[in-house]
């Protein structure tokens, strides 16, 4: 019987991991602040010196890696997405409150931080501004999964060699070429996709404006700064761009 496992939690554990929880919200901003630190950190260590574009383009890299789970998250929970985005439908309805606050001040245990299910639900309240991430014929759905398959190890390349240049320039400029072009054309697309659509139509200006185009803004635009940044590495051949 289940309760006479050995390695069952006791009542005293299971209070004590009830009360250790962290808000959605604050994690996302531990992560992200953690991991652009340790670059920055780590180049300072290196060189002795803090450069801006390095530091903005380690913020973004740690960005997408936390991003590039939640994609993995909703190809792996999927089904989940197109139930949960009923509950968000109805809680917002209810509570007149946005779904996007709700989910990140939500409370989680600490030792369910990185539930693929906690992380799925990001889309599902995402999807009260654009539906089509319940729906996985659309252009936004697959698109998004492949960014979270195929590009952490690019991410994690670019990561390093622009803080410890540790590969050659020429190298690390083509792959990030081909990297940030790709996020600034899909991305761009999306934006097409989501107009062509109608999907500003079910949805107020407030939510168009920072759900669909600021947030999605921050990714055209650190592409295009990565895509000059590879230009001048390929042919500089050097990491002077970066400060270096």
């Amino acid at each position: 019987m289940p309760e006479h496992r050995t390695d069952q939690a006791s009542p005293e554990q299971d209070a004590v991991q009830a009360r250790l929880t962290i808000s959605a919200g604050l994690f996302v901003a531990l992560f992200i602040s953690t991991v652009s630190l340790a670059g920055i950190g780590a180049r300072y260590l290196a060189y002795g010196d803090v450069d801006l574009i390095h530091s903005y383009l380690i913020l973004f890299f740690t960005s997408n890696l936390l991003v590039c789970y939640w994609e993995i998250c909703l190809f792996f929970r999927r089904d989940y997405v197109e139930l949960r985005t009923g509950y968000w439908r109805e809680r917002r309805r209810m509570t007149g409150r946005s779904p996007a606050r709700d989910l990140f001040a939500t409370r989680v245990p600490l030792p369910r931080i990185l539930s693929p299910t906690l992380w799925a639900d990001v889309w599902a309240a995402y999807c009260q501004y654009d539906d089509s991430y319940s729906d996985r014929r659309t252009y936004g759905f697959n698109v998004d999964i492949a960014n979270g398959f195929f590009t952490p190890v690019p991410t994690l390349v670019l990561y390093a060699a622009y803080t410890v240049d540790c590969l050659p320039a020429l190298y690390v400029g083509i792959l990030g070429a081909m990297l940030f072009w790709q996020w600034a054309y899909v991305t761009s697309v999306y934006w097409v996709s989501f107009f062509v659509a109608k999907r500003q139509s079910h949805i107020s200006l407030g939510e168009v404006y920072f759900f669909i185009l600021t947030l999605n803004a921050y990714w055209v635009l650190s592409a295009l700064l990565g895509l000059y940044v590879s230009i001048r590495l390929i042919v500089d051949g050097n990491y002077s761009v970066l400060g270096f």
